[in-house]
C-alpha cells in the first residue's frame, strides 16, 4: 500500500504541467513539433506537447517523459524556457507551466503519437493551426529565445546533420533569423573561430557541383568556452 502523499498546508494550490516546444529543421523551413489532442479539454485541438509532473519526477524528466510518450522523440537539447501562470489559461483550473524549448535533427527521429496524443506532426513555425491553451504565446517565447540565442552560442547545430555544408549552415541562419546573410562574410567569420572540421568528403547524390563536408567541433567548443571563447554571429 502506497504511503500516504503529505500536505503543507491545506489551502488550495496550483497544479504543475510540463510544456515543451520543439524546434527542427528541413532545408527551407524551421518546424515545430506539435500534437493532436485525444482528450478534453480542447480534445482534437493541435497544442505543444506536455502534461502533468507526477509527485516522484524532476522537471526535467517530466519534460524529456512527456516529450517520448507523446512523440517518440528524445531530445538532445532541451532547456527550461520561461513559466507561464496566467490563473486562466487553463479551463480545468489552477494550473502552472514550466516551458521548455528542444532542438532535434528532423532526419534523427520518427514521430510517434500515444497515450493522450492522437497525432503528432511537423509544422512550420510561421502557419501553425490554432493552439490549444496559451500554446501560441509559448512558442513565441520560444521562437525568440531561438533567435537570440542561436547568435551568441552554437546551439544551432543541434538542428544540422552531423555532416554539413557551408551553405547549410548560412540557409540554418538565414531562416532562423529571417533575414539573408552576406556568404563572403559568413564564411570568414564562422571559419575564424576554428570551431569546423573540414572532412575530407563531399555531397552526395546532388544535381550541382558536389560541396565540401563539415562537423562541428564540440570538444574543442567546450575547450575554448573555458578560456572565456565568445561565440558571436
Amino acid at each position: 500500500m502506497p504511503a500516504p502523499v503529505s500536505h503543507t498546508y491545506e489551502y488550495p494550490r496550483p497544479a504543475l504541467t510540463v510544456d515543451c516546444v520543439v524546434f527542427g529543421l528541413d532545408e527551407e523551413d524551421l518546424k515545430v513539433l506539435l500534437i493532436q489532442r485525444g482528450v478534453e479539454p480542447f480534445a482534437g485541438r493541435w497544442a505543444l506537447p506536455g502534461g502533468f509532473v507526477r509527485m516522484d519526477e524532476s522537471l526535467d524528466e517530466a519534460a524529456r517523459r512527456e516529450l517520448e510518450e507523446e512523440s517518440g522523440i528524445r531530445p538532445g537539447h532541451l532547456e527550461q524556457l520561461f513559466t507561464f501562470g496566467t490563473p486562466e489559461r487553463d479551463p480545468r483550473g489552477r494550473v502552472v507551466t514550466v516551458a521548455y524549448f528542444a532542438l532535434v535533427k528532423l532526419s534523427a527521429h520518427v514521430l510517434r503519437a500515444a497515450t493522450d496524443a492522437r497525432e503528432a506532426a511537423w509544422f512550420s513555425v510561421w502557419d501553425t493551426p490554432k493552439l490549444a491553451f496559451d500554446h501560441a504565446d509559448i512558442l513565441n517565447t520560444a521562437l525568440l529565445r531561438l533567435k537570440g540565442k542561436v547568435r551568441y552560442q552554437p546551439i544551432g547545430f543541434e538542428l544540422l546533420p552531423p555532416k554539413f555544408t557551408l551553405t547549410q549552415l548560412q540557409r540554418l541562419y538565414e531562416i532562423v533569423l529571417e533575414r539573408e546573410l552576406d556568404k563572403r562574410n559568413f564564411r570568414k567569420k564562422i571559419l575564424a573561430m576554428d570551431l569546423l572540421e573540414e572532412l575530407d568528403e563531399v555531397e552526395q547524390d546532388v544535381a550541382h557541383r558536389a560541396a565540401r563536408l563539415y562537423r562541428f567541433d564540440h570538444k574543442k567548443y567546450r575547450q575554448l568556452e573555458k578560456a572565456g571563447f565568445n561565440f558571436e554571429l
